[in-house]
Order: C-alpha cells, then structure tokens, then sequence
C-alpha cells in the first residue's frame, strides 16, 4: 500500500475514532513497506483525534509480536509447537465432533468477543447453532454493557447505546455522567463534555474516585461503592418532593409511574445520604442542576452496570430521566456509553447466549422462523437459550467439555479468574483463535493466528449505533488467515461445504437479509452506503420500492416520536436499594472496585505488546487514601496485597486524596500476581447476569520485604 491513504477506524473502544492508514517506506520489513496511522479530520466522531493506543495500533501488526502460524500442544512435551493450517484446522473439527458424537451438542461451547466484527459475530453464533447445534454460546460482552442492554429494553423496548448521536452531548444543558472515567478510557471523547461547559452547561460526574474526568466537573459526587441504586431513587425522591416531575409528560408518553414514583418516596434524602456518603446538599445541588437545564442527559458506564443489581441501578437513572421528560426529546435522554470496539453490534447479531441476529430473541417463534429461513435450516434445528458468560466459563470442564474461543482472554478478564482459569484447564479440548499468544491462548490444545483490523475488511457500529467500515489495508503476514475463514474452513470439516462464506461483504450481505424486521435492521445498510456517508445509524430497513423507492436515511436519534414498546409508551421500573451481594465485615473491611487505564485496553493481551503504551502504564497498582494507608502503615509505592474471599492481588501503594478512604481501586489489565479478577466476585444480576465485578469486600496486607 506504499503511497496509498486508506481511511479506516481504531482496533479498540467503541468510539471506533476514524483513521487513515498510509504506508511508507520501511527497508528493515518483509517488503520494504510499513503502516503509519495519520489523522482522519473529516470523520465526525473523533475529528481527527486520537489517544495513545489508537496511534501506536500498528505496533501490533508486527510479527515480533503476534502469532503467525497454528501451534498445537505435543502429547509428548506437552508444549504448543509449530503445526501446518490443515493439521491444526483438523485437530479442531476431530475435538469438537469427538465431544459432539460423545456427550451431545452441549457439551461443545463457543465464547466470542465484543470485539469481533459484525460479520464474525454473525458467522460464530450460525456456526455454533447450524454447524455445532449448541446451545451454549456467549461472549465477553456480557461482562460491559449487558444490564444497560436490560433496562434499556425494560424501559425503551430497545437497546441501542446512545439514543442520539455524540453531537447532541455539547448541545444539552446539563449531564449526569455516571461511573465512567471518559478521560482515560475514550479520550477523543473529553472534547464534547468541555465543548457542553464552554456553551455553559452543566456537568455532574458520579465515581468515588476523584479521576481526570470528575475534575471537569461542575459538581463530583462520590458515593460508597454498590449505592448508585440508591444515589439514583434518591435524586428522584428530591425531584418529587421539589414538585419538578413533568406530568405532562409522564401521562401523555410513559406507563408504571405510581409504582415507580412509591419506589423512590422509600428513599428519602436522610436515608441517602447514610447509604452512599453523599451529603444532602449535594443531592439537591444535583437536582438544582438537571432539573434547571432546559434539555439533561443520563450516561452510564460500567460504574454502575457491573453489579448484581447493574439492571435496576440503570433503570433508576432511566426513572429519573422519564419523570423530568429527559427522554424521547431533543438533546435529552439516557445513554449508554458502550466499552468494547464492537460491544454494540456483537450483541446484535447472535453470539449472545440468547438472541439471534437483528436482535431477535432466541425464543421467539417468529424470529426463529425468519433467520432459519435465511440460514436454510428448520426453525426446530435451532437450540434455545444457552447458559451466559460467567455461568458458561464455570461449567467448562463440568457439562462443557470442549471449547471453541476467539478474541476473548477470560484468564485475565472474568471474574474470579484463578477459578476460570483452572475451569479452562479441566476442558478436555481448547482451541483459540486469537492475534497473540494471550494467557488463555497459552492454554489451548489448537491455537490459530487470525488476522488484525488493518488486514481485513469488516463492519462495526459503535456506541451511538453508528454501523462503521473497517478497511482493508495491507495483506496479513504469511501463516494467518481471517476469522471468517477459520469459521468456514471448520464449517466445511465438519459437513457444512456451504452457506459459511470467507468474504465479509458476502456475510454482510445475508446479515442484512437475517437482520430484516428485526430490533436492529441493517437490511438498508450497505458498504457503500457506510463509504459514502460516514457510517449508517440502525434501524435502517430496506425500502420497499414501490411506497418507498428512496433509501432510508437511517435513524441518529431514537424515541422522538415513540419508544419502541408496544403501545409507544416508556416504562418506568419500579426498583428499590440493596445492598451489594459482598458488604465488609471484621474479616474484609475495605471495598474493591477496578477499572481501566488510559495506555492499557482491557485484558491488556495487546496493549501490553506496545512498548509505549508500556512505558506509560508499566503494571497494576493499588490506590487508596492517606488514612487508609497511614492505618496500615504503608508508604507509596510499596507493594499491597488486595485479598478476598476468592484469591489476592498485589500491586504497589499509589497513595491518593482522589478516592474514599473506604475504598481501593485497581485496574484489571495484568496477569500474574497483579490479576484483580482473581479477586472480584462473579455475583450474578439476575436479569442481565451481570458479575458484580466493580465491588467487593477485602482486606489489605503490605507485602514486607525482608531484609539482609
């Protein structure tokens, strides 16, 4: 591609900021060429922006640092050794049909990524329930957005992240930003929160730690950990008791408020303020600030979503929005502000345990019929509703004997991770199809080398719902092969020579048809269209030519109109507070809660690759306040033992006034002892199955290092 500029979108969250792609000389490559990324002004989510991950992602198309070729694990060393593309394609079919033909079709799993394309979501949830007939198949992406997903279809009767596009941000009067650290983990994003104070709106941020974002805020408040829920009925209580509920609203385009509204009168400001440490004149500042606003929003991140009860905790911050009627109006609504590259579409189109493309639910008569008729299968053959995430990693090795992964790393990112590791080594067969040799990857009895964003073509859709083109800029190193041909070539092993196409415009192409009608409807999208125009917002349905002979402009923002229930009217959900699943006692005084970094993504199984992105966030540690640290008599920088119930995790001090001196933070990026999932507890929401990843009861213990 020497001389070419090829415009394309970011590997990592789902900002999915546009990139250009230009090769330039480089005589120490292959073929004396090299990927540089350059800005891309014109795209309009990110305007040319970039964090340090997006413009150090071509580090990682290096061969010196990711596989390129399948390894399989040798009976006699019991090491993962070099193996041909046949031999290990075959070892793979032979291991799932083996467990197949032996302990039935459960007992082969498939976990995906929310990274993964539109087209290889798509294509793993039709392998697993055309070609595998199991029904357990989930994917990492229950552990981001899936109890927003929850309230989002309680509330809504659909589950898109924003319901508007990130332009309406700067435009609105007021946000309630809820549990995201926006600055450290979608940066190109901090310009619309400064662009809504420089035209004079209002910005409350919600973290019990003081992070980089909080201090942009107007008013910070910093409730106890696991108390959102009841921070959320608190400010609705002071919204009715201050007489600012919109009851023209409320009666004319929403359902269920009395229930709701008694609900919340439970939770007086008092009560409130004992349960989550936020004073009584910040709750009514909080109110003052939203209510005063012409047009509010609502944002949620993982802060309060990764809890036992993440659905109800957002269906109250829904609650507020519906009875200010802040929703289904211009610069107004709640949103989601989705992690994951392709968190949104990788829930729409399948590998969800329970959902079939287009956001059709798995249980459905109806749906079942329509994508059966397009996949050529009786609606019968298709198996039901599978166990989700964290249920399907614990039954590994139990019920679940062999496993198909790709692009997940669950050694690093599940919840109690030491327990899933061992579950993932009890298999009886493993194979993962992954870029690196990523510490789940180190287990497998297949490892397969797939290809990267920049050496291949594919859809995404972001968190505004903004369906986006990945291009392809250059050609994979000699060895990989794409996702979508490791799913073929399988499908073909094991009887299925057709209806599993290696080319993604050609499994774009029977997504749209699978998709039509349904929830989320790409059937008017194409590559083109998505070229042209910068991306296309779903629903876009395809037009019928005879009323409709234009194409449908796509759908930016949601709910104007109507909200997608069946009789139009917003639901409210009538919630109450409880406690975290795991409250501190004598034993575990302190609360855990985890996050993310500015230079590190996720597991950190790529990042961590990246000797800037390094050099910055170099490994874990563990912050907690003076007081904290002076009642454990440790100094910054020394190294701290995080332990609970289910395992431990050491990191230096990083002493802090930003954050409770109840509370700890760690980030969830590193393996080895520095691995925080070992620590956090797989609590389950019961709607969205949810583990409650971001609290925990555990005590602290300074590491000492003996001397002489």
């Amino acid at each position: 591609m020497r001389d070419e500029t090829i415009p394309t979108h970011c590997p990592y969250c789902a900002l999915q900021c546009g990139m250009n792609l230009r090769g330039v000389p480089r005589p120490d490559t292959a073929d004396g060429t090299a990927v540089e990324v350059v800005e891309r002004p014109d795209f309009p989510v990110n305007r040319g922006a970039l964090c340090g991950k997006g413009r150090t992602s071509t580090s990682l198309l290096s061969s010196r640092v990711r596989l390129t070729g399948p390894l399989i694990r040798s009976h006699a060393t019991g090491r993962l050794e070099p193996a041909t593309w046949e031999e290990a394609l075959r070892t793979i079919a032979d291991g799932l049909r083996r467990t197949r033909d032996v302990h039935g079709a459960d007992a082969v799993g498939v976990f995906g990524g929310g990274g993964l394309t539109n087209e290889k979501a798509y294509t793993l949830g039709k392998f697993a329930r055309v070609v595998l007939g199991t029904s357990q198949i989930d994917y990492n992406g229950r552990f981001c957005m899936s109890s927003a997903a929850a309230a989002h279809n309680k509330a809504f009767g659909l589950d898109r992240g924003l319901p508007f596009p990130l332009e309406d941000i700067p435009r609105t009067g007021c946000v309630i930003l809820v549990g995201s650290n926006i600055a450290e983990t979608m940066p190109p994003a901090l310009r619309y929160l400064t662009e809504l104070k420089e035209n004079g709106g209002k910005l409350i941020v919600v973290d019990p730690r003081r992070t980089r974002t909080a201090e942009q805020a107007d008013l910070h408040l910093a409730p106890r950990p696991g108390t959102d829920l009841a921070l959320a009925l608190g400010l609705l209580h002071e919204v009715v008791a201050e007489g600012r509920t919109d009851e023209d609203f409320i009666a004319a385009r929403t359902s269920g408020w009395a229930e709701a509204r008694a609900a919340a009168m439970a939770h007086w400001p008092e009560l409130v303020e004992r349960i989550t440490g936020v004073g009584v004149p910040q709750l009514r500042e909080a109110v003052r600030l939203f209510c005063d606003a012409p047009s509010a929003m609502v944002l949620t991140a993982r802060g309060p979503e990764q809890h036992s009860k993440g659905t109800d905790t957002v269906s109250a911050w829904i609650n507020l929005c519906l009875a200010t009627g802040r929703a289904g109006r211009p610069l107004s609504g709640y949103g989601c502000l989705t992690g994951q590259g392709n968190g949104q579409g990788g829930r729409e189109h399948g590998q969800k345990a329970d959902q079939l493309p287009g956001y059709r639910k798995l249980d459905d008569p109806a749906a079942r019929a329509h994508v059966a008729g397009v996949w050529g299968v009786p609606p019968e053959s298709l198996p039901g509703p599978g166990r989700s995430a964290y249920e399907l990693l614990d039954a590994l090795g139990g019920d679940v004997k062999s496993l198909l992964l790709m692009g997940s790393n669950p050694v690093v990112s599940a919840p109690r991770a030491a327990h899933i590791e061992g579950r993932l080594k009890s298999l009886d067969f493993l194979a993962v199809a992954d870029v690196v040799l990523s510490e789940t990857a180190a287990l497998a009895d297949v490892v397969l080398p797939v290809t990267q964003w920049a050496e291949e073509t594919g859809t995404t859709t972001n968190l505004e719902g903004r369906v986006l083109l990945r291009r392809k800029a250059l050609d994979a190193p000699e060895g990989v092969r794409s996702d979508l041909e490791v799913l073929s070539a399988l499908a073909a092993l094991l009887g299925h020579e057709k209806g599993f196409p290696a080319d993604p415009e050609e499994v774009f192409e029977e997504l749209r048809r699978a998709s039509a009608g349904g929830p989320a409807d790409y059937s008017g999208i194409t590559y083109r269209r998505i070229a042209e125009e910068d991306g296309v917002f779903w629903p876009c349905p395809e037009p019928d030519e005879e009323d409709e002979p234009a194409a449908h402009p796509g759908t930016p923002r949601l709910f104007l109109d109507r909200f997608a229930t069946p009789d139009g009217l917003a639901r409210f959900v009538a919630v109450g507070h409880r406690p975290a699943a795991e409250e501190p006692d004598a034993d575990y005084p302190v609360l855990l809660t985890t996050g993310r970094v500015v230079a590190q993504y996720q597991s950190g199984a790529q990042t961590r690759r990246v000797d800037e992105l390094n050099a910055a966030a170099p490994g874990p540690f563990v912050e907690l306040h003076p007081q904290l640290a002076e009642r454990l008599g440790v100094a910054e920088g020394e190294p701290l033992a995080v332990v609970s119930r289910r395992g431990r995790a050491v990191g230096p001090a990083r002493i802090t006034t930003g954050i409770r001196p109840d509370t700890v933070f760690m980030p969830f990026h590193w393996p080895g002892e520095g691995r925080v999932n070992s620590v956090t507890n797989p609590a389950l929401d019961p709607t969205s199955r949810m583990p409650e990843f971001k609290v925990c009861a555990v005590r602290l213990e300074p590491e000492r290092v003996s001397g002489g």
